[in-house]
Parts: C-alpha cells; structure tokens; sequence
C-alpha cells in the first residue's frame, strides 16, 4: 500500500479530490481517511453549512427538511474555503463541494486559482435500498448525533431525491472532463478503501493531462467516456500490497 500511496501523492500535487455519492454512502470516511494517508487537508460542505446554521435560519431550514442549501450560501460559504492561504501548500480532500447543478464551474475554477485544480471525482455508488437500510440502522443506533435532516425517513427520501435531481448533473459534467472515479460503496470500510486507492493509482498512471475548465473547450474526442457506474480496471503496481489495517466496519457512522 505505502508504495501506491507515494505514487498517488505525487501525481496528486497541491491538487484535490473531490468526493460524492447518496447519503450514507461514507463520503466524509472515506475523504478523512484519504487526507489522511495522502496528507492534505479535508474540507466537507455538509461539516461547514451545519456549523454555518447555528447562526443562519434559513440554512437549518433547508438542512433540516433534506434540501440543499441555495447556491448563494454555498458560494459566500463554503467556496472561499478553497482559496484559504493556510491550505496552499497542500493538497485538498473535498466532500461533496458544489452539490448543486452549476456550483461545480465555480469549484473548478476556483479550485484552479487556488492552486488545487480538481484531479479526480471520486463517486462512491451505492442503492437507494442500501442507502436505506443504512439509515436505519443508524437511526436505531443513534450514532450521528441531533442531525435534523437523519430524524425521519421521509426527509431521506428528500435528501435522495435532491441527489438524483441535483447532484447527479454535477457529476455528470465531471465526467465529460474524465474525472470521475466510481467506487463501489457497498462494503466494508477496508474494501471501500482500498477500492478508492485502486481507482486513484488508474488515475495517477493514465490520466495525466490537462483538464479544460469549460465546456466549450471539449471535444467529443477529448471528453471523458468512464460510466459512473463501472470501475476501471485493476493496477498492478508491480509489488504485493500491504495489508489494510484500517476497521472493517460498514460506513453508517459518517459525518455526511
């Protein structure tokens, strides 16, 4: 593993990954645990709009019944995030910023000026029915704290259809820019984990180039032709993995 880490790393530069999939489908476990390896810094939309709502009625208001938070929100805050001067140096691990279809032209450029261009788009796939079972196991449990939009499951049918509605478009435009890596979410956190470093070092070997920033430089030639649903094939680094030694429980405590 240490040596398909280093090789992710240095394709991966000051760059930055941006992480998507339904609700719990483990978006910010998996990028918190990327940053960590990788050592970028993490930055999840769904962490800085809840803390955001403390103070701001109208975002605990969408938060709360399953919406997404208007785009002016977003872009007043949580698209500065990128351009912070303290994450300059890094490269950045993102869930799910720009979950509204057109908020990603504003993430990609203003990724670019910041010096963390989008090099991968990570989608982790999983069921409306997983997605489900999910919820209500973690609903039994209790385990994500007073989160408003996890109190019924008719705010999660919201929360569903907000994705496929809104959401899915936004990958959709990563994906003519051949960006999207889909994983397969159904798993234990070791299997998800090691399916996203599979996916990153196809990546890393075979998707060195220089991304447009509009859809008016594409090509049909040039645009990206991966299926969201469907994974590369495998990468043989040359030499035996480590062994994961990460938990190999399901992903139903993530934060978003």
């Amino acid at each position: 593993m240490d040596e398909r880490i280093e090789i992710i790393k240095k394709w991966l530069g000051t760059g930055s990954i941006n992480v998507f999939g339904m609700p719990f489908s483990g978006k910010d476990t998996v990028g918190i645990h990327l940053a960590e390896v990788l050592g970028a810094k993490f930055l999840s939309s769904g962490l800085i709009l809840r803390a955001a709502e403390k103070e701001d009625k109208e975002i605990e208001n969408e938060m709360a019944t399953g919406q997404l938070v208007n785009t002016d929100k977003f872009r007043s805050i949580v698209l500065p995030y990128l351009a912070k001067s303290e994450l300059s140096d890094f490269p950045l691990i993102l869930s799910s910023v720009g979950r509204w279809e057109g908020e990603e032209y504003d993430v990609i450029e203003k990724a670019e000026e910041a010096g963390h261009p989008i090099k991968a788009v990570i989608v982790l796939n999983l069921s409306e029915a997983e997605v489900k079972t999910r919820w209500r196991a973690s609903h039994s449990l209790q385990d994500r704290g007073e989160r408003l939009d996890d109190k019924e499951e008719a705010i999660l049918d919201i929360r569903i259809r907000e994705f496929n509605e809104k959401t899915a478009p936004v990958i959709e435009t990563y994906q003519k820019r051949g960006l999207i890596a889909p994983v397969k979410a159904a798993g234990t956190r070791e299997e998800v984990f090691t399916n996203v470093i599979d996916v990153l070092m196809h990546f890393a070997l075979n998707n060195d180039r220089e991304i447009p920033l509009t859809d008016d430089e594409f090509t049909d030639e040039g645009a990206g032709t991966v299926n969201i649903h469907d994974e590369p094939d495998e990468v043989d680094p040359g030499e035996e993995e480590e062994e994961a030694t990460h938990e190999s429980d399901d992903y139903e405590k993530e934060e978003e």
